[in-house]
């Protein structure tokens, strides 16, 4: 612990001329004159306090570099019964990550992980949580949502800014997301919004589709590195052919709008990817890939991700509804996009590149 001098003594009283007690005593009566915390244990009971089983996992805390970040973090792990077994360091650029070895066995391990990420979240950290066990299985595949992860703005919500119904379909989309409405039916009541709009107003968006800070640089990485890379959507095709031609992705899922003479006709074309579409697409791609699940990363930010965020070996909120931060390993706030490669231990490799 940062400014923390700790130190053990294990002593063999068999000749000495005071007895442990009268150490243990005088100790106690000098503790606060010689500004010190002491545990006094006969060693066969300090022995028993030894844990047969640990429940290791590993903790990656990311933050904008500032001072008592190590502080904070113990003193919630302390806080909450959880053990630090070690910890490294690693900087890029501003942005600060720790990754922590942590033994969840003194707590309740869901309840100690739910309130590591909350305590976190409260002091301005990020924080992502793997089993060790899990963690150890090398990734292959990194999937991402598209709107909100890779893009920086709802697609439907700007497609209806063009229609003039963008009041109407921000409400629904809003619902949607918390995990308040029924995907696939708000998708189709916002699309209906849409009859009538013309496709060049579709291209003008593909043109200009603002990327989040951080993703261009991210999946380049990514690639260099040799992993896949997979967009999984519940917006539109029309949109993620473009961002596969752009960015290089090896995999695109999404919905396909209906375009009949040139103009939108308010519907879809074929089944629509809501969220049990987008976890039974993580198994595909294993199956493609002839992978395990454990081996796929999933980032995404809406209550739509969350069967693919479960299905994953990993799986990160990005800029998330709390409805996705409970059932993740972990959250990424939006300026954090690229820590992912901490998360992946990936930081050490990303600075050998040229």
């Amino acid at each position: 612990m940062q400014g923390i001098f700790v130190m053990s003594v294990v002593a063999d009283f068999a000749n000495a001329r005071i007895t442990a007690s009268e150490l243990q005593a005088w100790l106690q009566r000098k503790a606060d004159d010689l500004g010190i915390q002491f545990n006094f244990l006969p060693l066969g009971q300090y022995r028993g306090r030894r844990k047969s089983k640990k429940s290791l996992h590993v903790v990656t805390i990311l933050a904008k570099d500032r001072p008592g970040i190590i502080r904070d973090a113990a003193n919630v792990a302390a806080g909450n019964e959880i053990n630090i077994e070690r910890a490294s360091v690693t900087a890029r650029g501003d942005l600060i990550s720790i990754e922590f070895l942590m033994d969840f066995s003194d707590c309740d391990e869901d309840d100690g992980k739910a309130r590591l990420k909350k305590e976190c979240e409260l002091l301005g950290l990020d924080v992502v949580i793997q089993d060790l066990g899990r963690s150890r299985k090398e990734k292959r595949l990194i999937v991402f949502d598209m709107d909100m992860t890779i893009v920086d703005f709802e697609i439907i919500n700007k497609l209806a800014g063009f229609a003039g119904v963008d009041e109407q379909v921000k409400a629904i989309t809003e619902m949607a997301m918390n995990g308040e409405m029924d995907f696939k039916e708000s998708l189709r009541q916002r699309v209906r919004f849409l009859k009538g709009m013309p496709e060049r107003s579709l291209q003008e968006i593909a043109c200009d589709l603002q990327l989040t800070p951080g993703s261009e640089e991210l999946l380049h990485h990514l690639k260099h590195l040799g992993y896949k890379i997979a967009l999984i959507s519940g917006g539109f095709t029309y949109f993620t052919d473009v961002l596969k031609e752009q960015l290089g992705f090896d995999y695109t899922f999404a919905n396909e709008l209906e375009i009949k003479d040139g103009f939108l006709t308010g519907e879809i074309k074929g089944d629509i990817i809501d969220a049990e579409a987008k976890g039974r697409i993580i198994y595909q791609l294993a199956e493609l890939e002839k992978i395990s699940p454990d081996n796929i990363v999933a980032v995404g930010d809406g209550a739509n991700d969350c069967l693919m965020i479960k299905n994953a070996g990993l799986g990160v909120a990005f800029n998330a509804k709390e409805v996705l931060k409970k059932v993740s390993d972990g959250s990424l706030s939006r300026e954090n996009l690229l820590g992912l490669l901490n998360v992946l231990g990936l930081a050490e490799k990303d600075k050998e590149m040229p």
